[in-house]
């Protein structure tokens, strides 16, 4: 019985041969939105795709992801092409991309929005514009060498300024290597470091033929030049990522020459008007000076030069006047203030205060002895009035009038015969003392 049940591998295998081999399955065009999806650079894509009612998981692989030039995004609505399979291990169908493109508007157009909004972003559409060369010595051009492109821009050169050098850096123009060559030829002439102007461009086409020039490298490359870059590429309808971060865009080839060049023949016509302009200022500038020295030789300082020491000598003597004038107000206004100096000075005199100090000195020297013995008198007092008082106190006062203390053998006192402990007394006199034995002892009855 056990032989009639399948393996979960078994069925899964047998399933997985059955999409493989189905003809409707090995290419599907399938149109949904794209769920789940999270860029992983340089690896193979994993997301979902789905509608209103079904979803389906989709995978593609890293070889088929390099090749389209949009960067799929979150909700982006695409058409896919690839074919149907089972992943063995979790037992579920998905999808194998091998084609993707926008739904709805074109690959290379969603291409060429993104990387525009996203160098906007960085702000390389607003970088400051390099100055082109008024007269440039040397023009290095990027385009193809068998173009109608380098033939109109030689043309036009030669015609409008032919001591103008131009160097052709050959590139390709069209195709998936292009891009990697205008990069190439970009960075030769930025490391020639002779060149004053960089002409990039190619002759018209479709999207997919210009589109080297909306490649993310060679607009970094056209930033990062050091020589203003013009970009003419396309007609003049056309608008490239290249024409967007060059420092000058120009409709045509033609144009860009134009734009690299000035006339030879008008430029030697402003040098002749400026010479011209040159020569009449200059002379305008010496009749001015011719007039001038005219009217300082008839000046007074040559025709009559005493006139001035006259007046210079009249000025000396007014200030010589004003300055003896103001010397004696000084002099006047010192003296005064000298002698109230000298008036303040005597009240201040140090011999005034020295003896009023001293008369300050001598009185309260009389008033300090006369407090001292006051004070003496005071102490004097007060100790004989204490001495008084003590004597009034002492024991041997007492003693004088018959009283007596007794004292037993550890010369303690005694109060009371209760405190007799032993035989021998010693009675205290106010002239000596007695040595006493206790015959008998007769205590007071209680009350």
């Amino acid at each position: 019985m056990a032989n009639d049940y399948l393996t979960v591998s078994a069925l899964t295998k047998y399933i997985k041969r059955k999409f493989d081999v189905d003809p409707y399955l090995t290419k599907v065009n399938l149109t949904g939105e794209i769920s789940n999806f999270r860029l992983r650079p340089n690896a193979h894509q994993y997301f979902s795709l789905k509608d209103d009612n079904a979803k389906i998981s989709a995978i593609m692989f890293k070889s088929a992801f390099n090749r389209i030039k949009f960067t799929p995004e979150e909700g982006m609505k695409v058409l896919v092409v690839g074919h149907i399979s089972v992943y063995e291990p979790s037992g579920s169908y998905q999808i194998y991309v091998e084609q993707m493109e926008p739904d709805g508007v074109g690959q290379l157009y969603q291409a060429y929005e993104q990387l525009k909004k996203k160098l906007s972003g960085e702000g390389l559409f607003n970088l400051p514009k390099k100055p082109l060369k008024q007269f440039p010595k040397r023009i290095a051009v990027v385009t193809s060498p068998s173009g109608a492109v380098i033939r109109d821009i030689i043309t036009t050169v030669r015609r409008r300024y032919p001591i103008a050098q131009i160097v052709l850096f050959p590139a390709l123009v069209q195709g998936t290597e292009a891009s990697a060559d205008i990069v190439q030829q970009i960075e030769r002439v930025n490391q020639d470091g002779s060149f004053d102007t960089l002409i990039v461009g190619r002759g018209g086409g479709s999207i997919e033929d210009l589109w080297p020039f909306n490649e993310e490298n060679v607009a970094r490359a056209i930033v990062a030049s050091k020589i203003p870059v013009i970009s003419s590429v396309g007609h003049e309808t056309d608008t490239t990522i290249a024409d967007l971060v060059a420092d000058v865009r120009a409709a045509t080839p033609t144009a860009a020459a134009e734009l690299a060049v000035p006339r030879l023949d008008q430029v030697l016509v402003d040098l002749k008007t400026t010479q011209n302009r040159i020569v009449n200022a200059t002379y305008q500038v010496i009749q001015a000076d011719q007039l001038r020295l005219k009217r300082l030789r008839q000046s007074t300082v040559f025709t009559s030069p005493q006139r001035i020491y006259e007046t210079f000598s009249q000025r000396l003597d007014l200030l010589t006047q004003r300055l003896y004038n103001q010397a004696d107000k000084i002099t006047g206004k010192r003296k005064e203030r000298f002698a109230d100096l000298k008036m303040r000075l005597r009240l201040v005199a140090p011999t005034y205060t020295i003896k009023e100090q001293q008369q300050k000195l001598s009185t309260l020297q009389g008033r300090l002895n006369r407090a001292t013995t006051q004070n003496m008198r005071n102490v004097q007092q007060h100790y004989q009035m204490l001495v008084g008082s003590l004597d009034h106190l002492s024991p041997l006062k007492i003693l004088s009038r018959g009283y007596t203390y007794t004292t037993d053998e550890q010369g303690h006192f005694v109060k009371r015969v209760a405190d007799l402990d032993s035989q021998t007394i010693d009675v205290h006199f106010t002239d000596g003392t007695v040595n006493a034995s206790v015959n008998k002892i007769n205590r007071k009855k209680e009350k």
